[in-house]
């Protein structure tokens, strides 16, 4: 009998070994980032390809893209994955202006901006497991570090243009601490104090050199970059075709002074309301919360002329249908108004945390910040125990602003640089 439970004891731990062994060497087991696969570290390279090499050789600028095992691997499955590198392909039509002009701005190599398709891809709602947030994915402490906002109507991590400007200002600090641009998106990933310690233990400041040093995710993290760069240039030489994008179209900046609706904007402008979100994503909302002290951005499709007076009583809070909601003064009126903003009270809300949940999940089932969550029950750190009660909102009133303003007030408009169309007032 003894015997039996022993031999059934070693069966039951091998199987469970191996089960283990099988997940860690599954190619497409997936790490915080939303496109980077935990890869099986082996020292052969039976499949050194010479047309790759000079093919990364020839798109070398200010980041060294070395060619080697590592990015190989990662280049045959970004290859493969013929749909999700066609929309990135796309989706590059409309953000990478974005990217290389906050990055030019602080003069940061213009290869960084293939890092959000790691990160992201490319999509600013993107959330990993431990509350990153964005395209850039930042997490809540760095982000405030970098000037971007977070409050109950925006959270600038999801809009590409902050958080671009805000991911330029890191890597000036890092590239100007570590002197080296892969080091740099290492620590990018990691941090520089992980970054920091590899160099120590490894006596270089060779990324390659220091890489065993280095978490896993991290190890994986710099020869993805690396394809994923290869892969965008020259996708069509593994026949991976453009998907157009529904955001590459022309597009118009305004800065608002007042709260605007994205989904009366929308209809104003006759097109669906998640493409203007979509163009927005960082309001929380679809409030854009806009003060003569703080003006707040949208982004939108040129105007048309059939389209223009309806949009101008959008901007301007104007309900043609309601006068008691009208909130400028008349051109020919010289009296001042007010504009009275209230929010009904909010009661307290409760979460039973069931097996399985994080904070991220719950962050975004009420529509709430990861770092709220910790705020509101003192929590300090991300663990949570089955059948624990969580604050998910707070009680309290939103502040009843009364504003005086001039009876004649203007919006601005400015178009996108390389539009045809001048600035303009609205």
């Amino acid at each position: 009998m003894k015997t039996s439970v022993c031999l059934l004891t070693c069966c039951i731990i091998a199987f469970l070994s191996f089960k283990v062994k099988a997940q860690q060497l599954d190619p497409l087991l997936i790490n915080d980032t939303t496109i980077v696969p935990i890869l099986e570290e082996t020292p052969s390279f039976a499949n050194y390809n010479f047309l790759y090499k000079e093919r990364l050789d020839s798109l070398q600028q200010r980041v060294p893209l070395t060619y080697n095992e590592s990015v190989q691997k990662y280049i045959a499955i970004y290859s493969s994955r013929k749909d999700q590198m066609g929309k990135m392909l796309g989706l590059s039509d409309y953000y990478f202006p974005i990217f290389e002009q906050a990055l030019r701005s602080l003069n940061i190599p213009e290869e960084i901006k293939y890092l959000p398709i790691i990160e992201s891809s490319m999509n600013p709602h993107a959330v990993s497991r431990v509350g990153a947030t964005g395209m850039w994915q930042f997490m809540f402490s760095t982000a405030k570090g970098y000037g971007l906002n977070m409050d109950k109507y925006v959270d600038e991590r999801k809009d590409p243009i902050e958080a671009s400007y805000a991911a330029a200002a890191y890597f000036r600090d890092a590239y100007a601490e570590l002197g080296d641009w892969l080091l740099a998106i290492a620590a990018y990933n990691c941090g520089r104090g992980n970054v920091d310690r590899a160099i120590k233990k490894a006596g270089s400041r060779d990324f390659w050199e220091i890489r065993p040093f280095l978490p896993l995710e991290t190890r994986n993290y710099v020869p993805a970059f690396i394809a994923a760069i290869y892969v965008m240039n020259f996708s069509k030489a593994h026949q991976i075709n453009r998907q157009p994008s529904v955001l590459s179209r022309t597009t118009d900046t305004i800065q608002v002074g007042r709260f605007v609706s994205l989904p009366l904007l929308a209809e104003a402008l006759g097109m669906e309301e998640a493409l203007l979100c979509g163009l927005n994503p960082s309001y929380k909302k679809k409030l854009v919360n806009g003060s003569a002290a703080s003006p707040k951005r949208i982004i939108m499709p040129r105007v048309s002329v059939g389209n223009y007076a309806m949009v101008y009583d959008v901007l301007n809070n104007i309900d043609h249908d309601s006068p008691a909601k009208v909130v400028l003064a008349s051109n020919d009126d010289s009296r001042l108004k007010s504009k009275r903003l209230t929010q009904a009270k909010m009661p307290v809300k409760y979460h039973r945390v069931s097996q399985g949940q994080n904070l991220s999940v719950i962050a975004e089932k009420y529509n709430v910040e990861v770092q709220d969550l910790k705020v509101w029950n003192k929590l300090k750190d991300s663990n949570l125990i089955p059948g624990q009660r969580l604050i998910v909102s707070k009680t309290g009133f939103a502040a009843t602003t009364v504003g005086t303003k001039p009876a004649k007030e203007y919006i601005s408009y400015k178009a996108e640089a390389g539009s045809n169309s001048a600035s303009g007032k609205i």
